[in-house]
């Protein structure tokens, strides 16, 4: 049975192999790159407007790069649940091949349990070993910048991708069994995981642990540290703040502006500050707009995660992953011995 599986996924497994050797290469390099400028860094981060200059520039440097890899990183488990896991069974049914597995020996449970751990092991292998390289490749960076919890990055480093993987090729598996056509089970397996890929960071992982909770006095300086203000679709918000007790944490969640007695602050008094501030000569990001909201002795309200949560976040969005990822191979197992003919 593992032969046989084998000769079928042979040509799939050769190519994720030489393209690891290839991305291995490349991130063995860029972390010695990194490595490099974050000596550099440290040696010049004496004091604190030397050390924010190398900062900047630091991140310049690699933010992009690290970005682009790890949106790349993000594409594998799809990948693997596309062209791995949605012709896993598709292709056997809809070539009838099926039919010779099981009138063998191997039973129908066995022949599917078989060929799922089978190319599982190797979607396993190949994503965590994508998601070790950039971890380490990417460790200083991270150390300075400490963004660890924004979508694109949590999602490629550490063991999450590994649960990814795992999700993506069982989703791909039962696509393939209830559709029995190849191309359509591939659409469908690449539109299904792509949503849920949006709809778990944004949703359910801000909740898997209750939220501390803080209030924030907007000061002048509160608002200039702030990366912006305003939104889209308007109102009185502001993006970007930092708790001072703790400034690595992840912001989950910010309230409107908020005057000292709960209200929102109102539209009219905050584009007033935003498009016609009062002249102070205020410097800072926002000059005399911070001045000018200031002087409204405003609030927000925070939800937000300590830095010290990431790998519990980590853990559980991994076993979430892979108990879907069993459930959904159950029902295969399932379905394939009770109503596939």
């Amino acid at each position: 049975m593992m032969w046989l599986t084998w000769r079928q996924f042979r040509g799939q497994a050769l190519a994720a192999a030489c393209a690891m050797v290839v991305v291995a290469a490349y991130l063995a390099y860029l972390g010695g790159d990194i490595r490099d400028a974050h000596d550099a860094h440290q040696a010049i981060c004496r004091d604190r407007a030397d050390c924010a200059r190398a900062t900047s520039q630091f991140r310049g440097a690699y933010q992009n790069t690290l970005l682009f890899l790890a949106a790349g990183l993000a594409l594998i488990p799809a990948v693997i649940g596309t062209f791995w896991g949605a012709p896993l069974l598709a292709r056997e049914l809809e070539n009838g091949t099926h039919r010779l597995a099981w009138n063998q020996s191997v039973t129908r449970p066995r022949w599917l349990i078989g060929k799922v751990l089978f190319v599982g092991s190797a979607a396993v292998l190949v994503t965590g070993t994508a998601s070790a390289l950039l971890t380490w490749a990417a460790r200083p960076f991270d150390e300075v910048v400490k963004e660890e919890f924004s979508t694109f990055v949590f999602g490629a480093r550490g063991i999450v991708p590994i649960g990814y993987a795992a999700l993506a090729l069982a989703l791909g598996t039962v696509a393939g069994l209830l559709l029995r056509r190849t191309l359509p089970a591939m659409a469908v397996t690449l539109v299904v995981f792509l949503a849920f890929q949006f709809f778990f960071p944004n949703v359910v992982r801000p909740a898997l642990i209750p939220p501390e909770r803080a209030t924030l006095a907007m000061t002048a300086t509160a608002i200039n540290g702030a990366r912006n203000l305003g939104g889209i679709g308007g109102g009185s918000v502001i993006g970007g703040v930092r708790i001072p007790d703790a400034p690595d944490a992840w912001i989950a969640g910010t309230s409107p502006l908020r005057t000292p007695d709960g209200r929102t602050l109102g539209g009219p008094e905050f584009n007033a500050c935003l498009d016609s501030p009062p002249r102070t000569g205020a410097g800072g990001t926002f000059g005399d707009t911070a001045v000018c909201l200031a002087g409204h002795d405003l609030h927000i309200d925070v939800r937000y995660h300590p830095s010290s949560r990431y790998w519990a976040f980590q853990w559980l969005e991994t076993a979430i992953y892979l108990a879907l990822s069993g459930v959904l191979t159950a029902f295969a197992v399932r379905r394939i011995r009770r109503r596939v003919s």
